[in-house]
């Protein structure tokens, strides 16, 4: 098939719990299809979606794999998104450009907690839903139990249009509400008969669930169904697509990916009754106005939902078109960067492999190269639209990275500052206080990967290093000291003598005063008396961290004629704070974060309990609109560098959470012990 035109594209992405056979559901739908000759990675065959080696060594997704299926006339862009929590961003990024999410959910176990996660984020994008329970071959499927737990989960909106024929090993087809036919596969051959007598009264019941929930979609064809009219075959699969597209409908198909049944099902279902770009409706844009998808606005317009940095091709730019028509070597305008970009070559994208075509049409998803647009961006004839940042998840895995080789420092933030461009769910930073380079992902497999490509592509090493924390020193009483610097070499000599007062500094991190009178030291040197202060706060006075909040006087001192210089009074100022910060009661203080985690309400003691053991206090505890826990506290930072690894662990990986700095506070007398400790020891060591 050539580029399908818009109301010929569908768009869906495959999303739910990771390990539950979505990249089988993509993989089964090729083979079915015929753009495969066999079922990929099943049976010991290589996979066409999951190619990456780091894929296959750990056996889930890690990016979006794009599958083109030409089914009945009808392109239908199946997005396979990882949906591994460390991965997950991509799936947000997939179904920000889809009008339909699949939830693939496993016979035995119903819906996840990622399943729930990514059920929200779908509904808040307002896409259509869809359900295909999976592996009802499985000895321990249980589909009446799955689909109660779905509805106890999501609601009653959810609908049976595929019932099993048989489940467990006594699976052989599947029932089809829609049409009221058996379908029973062999292979790539599916062959139609009528319902079984045992099974006619569940599928004329779900028929009459199907009914009734579908006839919202048409308020006259409803007072018909009210009134005991029946509805012919036609209204009901009109009023099938209205409500799927409406979102007052969710479908539920029901199969095994590896035997191939049920997956025909879904196929034709998706191309006769899944929502087209143009029922979608409008991408929302960053002025606050909409535009509409459309094929009849000549006005190209294409939106990067994803970059992809190859070792084979290079930069991959994955792009859905919004209005207009691309074609090859076709000039855009950056709106972020107000730069030009020339698509040289458009292609269709199937795992791996890239077919170069001649155009795509509005609602299509198509790759290209070597661009320098970013994730998120918008391409335009005029650069002056700009559609909305989608949502990503949080990004509060944060890790600490040196180069084995600290002469390769410069390729590995080269290296990782290009991956963090493809991947807005990561950024490195240098964190000048502490001298180190600073990763924040959404979990430590993500960091593992990127490290792992770091050495397969560069051959730079690194490893991951305890993240310093930035304490701060300050003082809680008033108190002086003289600080007198004298040096004679023979020659000319040196000599500085000042007096200092130090006491707490409410407002501000420092204050200088200048108290000296009747000229004991000369003006021209008071200068470096605050420049020797401020050298001395840099490197603290009992820990070895900044000192902060303090006011230092100068009220008095004395000088040589000859000997006294800008390095003697720096050096004299140096010994004078010392001294009087040691009588001035010196603290250490941490950095304290506010949190907000979100949980669901069985895990609220947990996370409560958590952040007490952590040295954390709770604040506040609510409910939002979908009853989860919002429990808000106030925590040390050094009890947080671990803190997304230990809430997944807690909350089997439902909670989430967001902080942000909420200054310093005193540290423990024992912490504080330690640290000291820690500090004169590394001095000893000459560390």
């Amino acid at each position: 098939m050539g580029a399908p035109q818009t109301n010929n594209v569908r768009n869906v992405v495959l999303v739910g719990q990771g390990g539950v056979g979505k990249t089988s559901l993509a993989e089964s739908m090729l083979h079915l299809s015929g753009k495969t000759t066999r079922l990929g990675g099943h049976a010991g065959t290589k996979p066409t979606l999951d190619y990456d080696a780091e894929e296959v060594k750990r056996g889930v997704s890690i990016s979006t794999s794009i599958a083109p299926i030409d089914w009945k006339g009808t392109r239908i862009n199946v997005l396979d998104a990882p949906c591994y929590p460390d991965f997950i961003g991509d799936a947000y990024a997939a179904m920000a450009v889809s009008e339909t999410a699949l939830f693939v959910v496993d016979a035995s176990e119903g819906p996840q907690p990622t399943t729930v996660k990514l059920w929200y984020a779908a509904e808040d994008l307002r896409l259509a839903r869809a359900v295909f329970i999976n592996r009802i071959d499985k000895e321990t499927a249980d589909y009446d139990a799955c689909m109660e737990r779905l509805r106890e989960r999501f609601g009653m909106r959810l609908g049976a249009v595929t019932l099993p024929w048989g489940t467990g090993e006594a699976f052989e087809g599947v029932i089809d509400v829609v049409r009221m036919k058996a379908r029973h596969c062999e292979g790539t051959t599916q062959t139609e008969f009528d319902i079984p007598e045992e099974y006619l009264p569940s599928a004329e019941a779900a028929r009459e669930q199907l009914c009734e929930a579908v006839a919202e979609a048409d308020d006259e064809l409803m007072m018909k169904y009210l009134d005991g009219e029946p509805l012919t075959q036609e209204e009901v699969e009109s009023l099938l697509s209205k409500a799927i597209a409406q979102r007052l409908f969710v479908p539920v198909f029901v199969g095994s990916c590896t035997k191939e049944l049920g997956v025909h099902s879904v196929m034709d279902d998706i191309a006769t009754y899944f929502p087209t770009p143009t029922d979608y409706g409008e991408m929302p844009l960053m002025d606050g106005d909409t535009l509409k998808i459309s094929s009849e606005d000549d006005r190209p317009v294409a939106f990067v939902f994803k970059t992809l940095n190859d070792a084979q091709q290079g930069r991959i730019s994955f792009l859905k078109v919004l209005t207009g028509t691309l074609t090859p070597g076709i000039e855009l305008v950056n709106a972020r960067t107000r730069k030009s970009e020339r698509l040289a070559h458009l292609y269709v994208m199937c795992g791996r492999d890239m077919n170069e075509v001649g155009k795509a049409e509005a609602g299509d998803i198509i790759v290209t190269t070597k661009i320098s647009a970013d994730t998120g961006d918008t391409l335009s004839v005029s650069g002056k639209i700009e559609a909305a940042a989608f949502k990503f998840p949080n990004s509060q895995y944060r890790i600490a990275i040196e180069a084995v080789n600290r002469s390769e420092e410069d390729k590995l933030f080269t290296f990782i500052d290009k991956a963090c461009e493809a991947d807005p769910t990561m950024k490195i930073e240098r964190d000048e206080e502490t001298g180190q380079t600073i990763i924040s992902a959404v979990g430590e497999a993500q960091v593992s990967v990127l490290l792992n490509r770091l050495e397969e592509r560069t051959k730079v090493e690194a490893h991951i290093v305890p993240i310093r924390i930035p304490y701060r020193e300050t003082i809680r009483r008033v108190a002086s000291a003289q600080g007198r610097h004298k040096k004679q070499t023979g020659g000319a000599g040196q000599f500085g003598d000042c007096y200092l007062r130090v006491e707490p500094l409410a407002d501000g991190d420092y204050e200088f005063v200048d108290e000296v009178v009747g000229g004991r030291i000369p003006r021209a040197l008071i200068p470096a008396v605050d420049k020797g202060v401020q050298e001395t706060m840099k490197e603290g006075v009992i820990a070895g961290y900044p000192l902060t909040g303090i006011r230092v006087a100068c009220y008095d001192g004395s000088y040589h004629p000859v000997d006294s210089n800008e390095m003697a009074f720096r050096a004299a100022a140096r010994i004078a704070l010392k001294k009087a910060c040691s009588e001035a009661d010196p603290v250490v203080l941490e950095p304290m974060e506010n949190i907000t985690v979100t949980i669901p309400e069985s895990y609220a003691g947990a996370v409560m309990g958590d952040v007490s053991a952590s040295r954390g206090r709770v604040t506040g505890m609510d409910t939002d609109d979908r009853g989860n826990t919002v429990v808000t506290a106030t925590v040390p930072y050094a009890e947080l560098v671990d803190y997304a690894t230990r809430l997944r662990s807690l909350t089997r990986g439902t909670g989430d959470f967001t902080m942000e700095p909420a200054g310093y506070e005193q540290v423990p007398y024992d912490v504080q012990k330690h640290l000291i400790e820690f500090y004169e020891e590394s001095r000893a060591q000459g560390r």
